[in-house]
């Protein structure tokens, strides 16, 4: 009798008992869909690596068996390391090579994965104008290497700075800074320039410094170059503005030259700043340095006149 009231489940008890969710075939979707998948030679399968030494990398890439990368099918960098540059828990991407390497394991190679898929991420770091840190691998005719996502790319010497480097040899092994100018997938092509990077530093820099100048300012610069249209001047600081001809002198002029030579020394004024472009005057600075003379003369004389003749220098001196 007890045992019958133990087993006996009250109408409460039965509102509170959850249904167990009926399993169906799209509980195992993933399962068997891994089930089917048939991986082949010419494959690229993505995983996670559970394992790094110094022979190769172990990757689970979700089947029935793990993947081995060999060291030397790790990258065609020759700076890689692979226990420094691959780290446990990672994603990788590569190539089946083998479906059995005799023990049961796939054969993998990142290499020929790299080789397949970098391509487009180029492609899309040189619309973005990507700024690329490396480290210079190599030195061949007239240019450097640098490795970029597995790809061996190559600098021009008159790309490697502002100025064209005839000697390439202590680039060797030096972290630089590019951008990537050309990706040609087809002929396996891949150009960068530094040049590009260190110009685009420049310019901010630049702009920096024209941030700072406060326009009606009267300067003294250098002529350092001669145009039909004006005159360009060197306000210091690797900063230069335009006198247009108009502003140079009060007379009418047919060429800048005819008042001005390259090296001249001028006071200018600057009159405007627009896209970081510096408008000066002469004509204005003259006009502002005369002003400030009259000023200067003004307030002389109302401190009181200049005491020139022989009856001024007398005047108030007793003499016994």
């Amino acid at each position: 009798m007890m045992e019958m009231e133990k087993n006996k489940i009250t109408e409460e008890e039965k509102e509170t008992v959850v249904p167990q969710k009926e399993e169906t075939m799209e509980d195992y979707k993933a399962e068997l869909e891994a089930s089917y998948r048939q991986i082949k030679p010419g494959d690229i399968v993505t995983g996670t690596v559970i394992d790094v030494d110094e022979t190769g990398v172990t990757v689970d890439f979700d089947y029935y068996a793990p993947g081995k990368i060999a060291a030397d099918q790790m990258s065609n960098d020759p700076n890689f390391n692979i226990l420094t540059d691959v780290q446990k828990g990672e994603e990788i991407s590569a190539t089946v090579v083998k479906t059995d390497d005799g023990a049961g394991n796939f054969v993998l190679s990142k290499k020929d994965a790299t080789d397949e898929l970098a391509w487009d991420k180029l492609e899309e770091m040189r619309k973005e104008k990507t700024i690329i840190h490396g480290m210079v691998g190599g030195i061949v005719n007239k240019g450097v290497i640098m490795y970029v996502e597995g790809i061996r790319g190559f600098i021009p010497s008159s790309k490697l700075a502002l100025e064209y480097v005839e000697d390439t040899t202590p680039y060797l092994n030096k972290e630089i800074d590019a951008v990537i100018i050309t990706v040609d997938k087809e002929q396996k092509r891949l150009v960068l320039s530094a040049k590009d990077v260190l110009i685009q530093k420049a310019i901010e820099e630049k702009n920096k410094k024209i941030e700072k100048i406060v326009v009606g300012t009267v300067v003294e610069g250098t002529v350092e170059q001669l145009m039909d249209y004006g005159a360009f001047v060197d306000i210091g600081d690797g900063i230069s503005g335009l006198v247009h001809i108009s502003q140079i002198a009060d007379r009418r002029l047919t060429h800048p030259k005819q008042v001005l030579k390259v090296g001249d020394k001028v006071k200018v004024k600057i009159t405007k700043i627009k896209d970081n472009k510096i408008s000066l005057s002469i004509k204005e600075a003259n006009e502002v340095i005369n002003k400030e003379v009259e000023e200067d003369r003004f307030d002389y004389q109302e401190k009181g006149q200049a005491i020139t003749g022989l009856g001024d220098l007398l005047k108030g001196i007793k003499l016994d």
